[in-house]
């Protein structure tokens, strides 16, 4: 029987892209935010020593250089995911009285985590959300791009304006997941072992 030093969890692939992933998010967002303060959407600005660029054309460079790893980088995740089957079997027993039955077992402390190559519900869930929310950064961050050379995407979007709202919350939906994210690494340290390892 093999020791769970030596079960397989993620793949190489996998774990290339989850970290190239990382540092690409990491520039964006820090780029993102000087280039938010440029032209402020809410009532409040990042501060300085938080963002990336030292100013907007700087900020700029950093984000389209981050913004096309993250793009190509998350177009190879999925195409891998969809054509070896993993998203299938990872998620495609998704079911919402599972995910809520999860998450009241989180709220209690009780979420079992034990076996690490099954996703819970809440997982499942938080994985699938992460996706689409990148899906939808890339195409809203185009229409703020190349808006005469994406007319659909902006009409779909609802107009330029409409865009750099969707972008700001996706933007911060994706701060908040890689939060949680973080603590549940905190909370469950093999799990980073994993993704360093793959085993």
């Amino acid at each position: 029987m093999a020791t769970s030093d030596k079960v397989k969890i993620h793949p190489g692939w996998l774990r290339l892209c989850h970290w190239v992933n990382a540092v690409a998010v990491l520039i964006m967002v820090a780029s993102g935010w000087r280039i938010y303060n440029a032209s402020p959407l809410f009532d409040f600005r990042f501060p300085n020593e938080w963002t990336l660029g030292g100013w907007l054309g700087g900020a700029l460079q950093w984000h389209f250089a981050a913004m096309w790893i993250f793009s190509i980088n998350g177009l190879a995740y999925l195409l891998i995911n969809l054509f070896s089957g993993r998203l299938r079997h990872k998620f495609g027993d998704f079911r919402l009285r599972a995910f809520f039955a999860d998450v009241h077992a989180a709220l209690r402390g009780r979420l079992q985590h034990a076996d690490l190559r099954h996703y819970n519900h809440v997982q499942k869930a938080a994985y699938l959300f992460v996706m689409i929310d990148g899906i939808l950064l890339v195409i809203s961050g185009l229409v703020m791009w190349k808006s005469v050379q994406f007319p659909l995407l902006r009409t779909l979007l609802g107009g330029y304006e409409a865009a750099r709202y969707i972008h700001f919350y996706s933007m911060a939906a994706l701060v908040g997941f890689v939060a949680v994210h973080l603590v549940m690494v905190l909370l469950v340290p093999k799990t980073l072992i994993a993704m360093l390892r793959g085993r």
